[in-house]
C-alpha cells in the first residue's frame, strides 16, 4: 500500500479552476474492484471519500480525492473479453473508425487502456498496425502474449513521445472509459497530440454525465472514475491543449456514453453540428448549474427507499437473495444502499478472475454463475444492471425454476 494512497487536489483536472462546490457525497467506499481472497479475509480494507464537486469555471463535475492509480490498476481484474455485449461493442467501434475516417492501410492505431487487447483485435485483422497501453501488468502480458502487443504503463506526454519515437505518427488513438480513470487528463491529452499524425483522430468513450443524471446512474460513480463528463467543459479543455473536439455521438454503453472525436486544430474534419446540439440540450437540463447536482442526491434517496423496502420484505417474508454480476458499480450501489451480507448470501459472475474472492469490504463470495442453479435463490438482484436483457436471457432456467431477477437501475423492476 500506498504511504499516501489517497490525497485531495485542489483544482479542477479541466480548466485548472479553484473555485469548486461539493454537490453532493455518496457512502466512502473500498476502491471498486477491491476483490480480497479469503486469506485476506480478516484484513480491515480502507475506504475512501466518494465527494462530487462541481467547477464554478468550467462546469465539469469531479471527484478531487484520488486513490493512488497503482493501487486502483496496478492488479485489475475485469477483462472486456468475458462479455459477449463488449466484444461486439469493440466490433462495432472499430468499423465505425475505419468507415469514418478511413486510415491508409497498415496505419498505427493506438489503444490508451487497452485491457485484454479485444478493441485492438478489430483493427489488426483489418490490416492496421496495432499498439495498446495499460498498467495493468498482468492483463498487458496476457494480451501481449495473445498477439497484440501491450505496453504495461501509464499514458502520458513522455509516453506518447516515445510511441512516436519508436513507431512513427498513430492515424487513430482511442481511449474506452480511460479518459474518465486519469487524474492527469492534460498530459494524457498533450500524450495524444504528440502522437497524432497530420490528419490522426483521437477517438474516446466515457460515460455521459447527461445519462447519469437523468437516469440516476449513480453507480458510476467509484474512485476509478475520477471526472463525469459533459461536452461543454471538454470544448475548452481540448483548445486549451491546442485541439479540437470536432463530433460527439451518443452510444448505449454503460447505461449511456458519448464517443467523442477530437483532431489537431485546423484538422481535416469539419465539425458536424453534433457538439452544439449536446450542448444545448446540457444548458437545458441545468447541467451547467451546480444547483442541479446538489438535488440530484434526493433523486438517489428515492431509489434507495424504494429497494430497501422490496428487499426488506423479500427477507421477512424468509426468502433468499443472490446478486449475479460483480462490476465495479455494485461497490458504490451496495455501500449507499446499506445492502450488506445480510442481505445478499452470494453474488454470481461470470469472470473467473472474480470467482472464489469476496466483494470489495464487504466480503460477500463471488461465485461462479452456475451457482444460482445449485443453491437455488428465491431472488437474483441483477447488480450488473446495464446487461440485465443478456443476463436474464442467459439464464432463463433460473426464472423457468420459479427464481426471480431483480433489476435495480435506471428503474427498480422485478422479472
Amino acid at each position: 500500500m500506498s504511504l499516501n494512497p489517497c490525497s485531495r487536489r485542489q483544482s479542477c483536472r479541466l480548466c485548472g479552476e479553484s473555485e469548486l462546490t461539493l454537490a453532493f457525497s455518496l457512502t466512502p467506499t473500498p476502491p471498486a474492484n477491491a476483490f480480497v481472497p479469503e486469506e485476506q479475509l480478516g484484513e480491515d480494507q480502507p475506504v475512501f471519500p466518494l465527494d462530487l464537486f462541481f467547477c464554478e469555471g468550467c462546469k465539469h463535475l469531479q471527484l478531487l480525492d484520488v486513490v493512488d492509480p497503482e493501487i486502483l490498476f496496478r492488479d485489475y481484474v475485469y477483462v472486456s473479453g468475458t462479455s459477449v455485449s463488449f466484444v461486439k461493442h469493440f466490433e462495432d467501434y472499430a468499423n465505425y473508425c475505419i468507415d469514418r475516417f478511413k486510415p491508409e492501410p497498415g496505419a498505427l492505431v493506438v489503444d490508451i487502456g487497452s485491457n485484454d487487447g479485444t478493441l485492438l483485435r478489430f483493427f489488426e485483422a483489418s490490416n492496421y498496425r496495432v499498439l495498446g497501453i495499460d498498467p495493468a501488468k498482468k492483463i498487458a502480458a496476457e494480451a501481449t502474449k495473445n498477439g497484440i502487443e501491450t505496453w504495461a504503463d501509464f499514458f502520458d506526454l513522455a509516453l506518447g513521445e516515445r510511441i512516436l519515437k519508436e513507431h512513427g505518427a498513430a492515424a487513430i488513438v482511442t481511449a474506452n472509459n480511460v479518459f474518465a480513470h486519469a487524474d492527469d487528463l492534460a498530459g494524457i491529452a498533450d500524450g495524444v497530440s504528440a502522437l497524432l499524425g497530420e490528419n490522426g483522430v483521437f477517438v474516446f468513450e466515457v460515460s455521459y454525465g447527461l445519462d447519469v443524471y437523468e437516469q440516476t446512474l449513480f453507480d458510476t460513480i467509484y474512485h476509478e472514475h475520477l471526472a463525469y463528463h459533459t461536452v461543454l467543459p471538454l470544448i475548452g479543455f481540448f483548445k486549451s491543449r491546442g485541439m479540437e473536439l470536432f463530433s460527439v455521438e451518443h452510444v448505449g454503453s454503460h447505461g449511456g456514453s458519448i464517443r467523442c472525436m477530437v483532431q489537431p486544430e485546423d484538422g481535416a474534419n469539419a465539425p458536424d453540428g453534433s457538439v452544439e446540439a449536446a450542448t444545448a440540450r446540457e444548458r437545458e437540463l441545468g447541467l451547467d448549474s451546480a444547483e442541479t447536482w446538489i438535488a440530484y442526491a434526493e433523486k438517489i434517496e428515492v431509489l434507495k427507499g424504494d429497494l430497501n423496502s422490496l428487499l426488506a420484505n423479500i427477507k421477512s417474508d424468509g426468502k433468499t437473495i443472490a446478486g449475479f454480476g460483480a462490476p465495479a458499480k455494485a461497490t458504490t450501489l451496495m455501500y449507499h444502499f446499506g445492502i450488506g451480507p445480510e442481505i445478499i448470501d452470494f453474488i454470481a459472475d461470470d469472470s473467473p478472475l472474480k470467482q472464489n474472492l469476496y466483494s470489495p469490504g464487504l466480503h460477500i463470495p463471488v461465485v461462479a454463475g452456475e451457482e444460482i442453479y445449485t443453491r437455488k435463490p428465491d431472488y437474483v438482484i441483477i447488480l450488473a444492471w446495464n446487461f440485465a436483457e443478456p443476463i436474464m436471457k442467459a439464464h432463463a432456467a433460473f426464472k423457468e425454476q420459479g427464481g426471480k431477477f431483480i433489476v435495480p437501475l435506471p428503474h427498480l423492476e422485478i422479472h
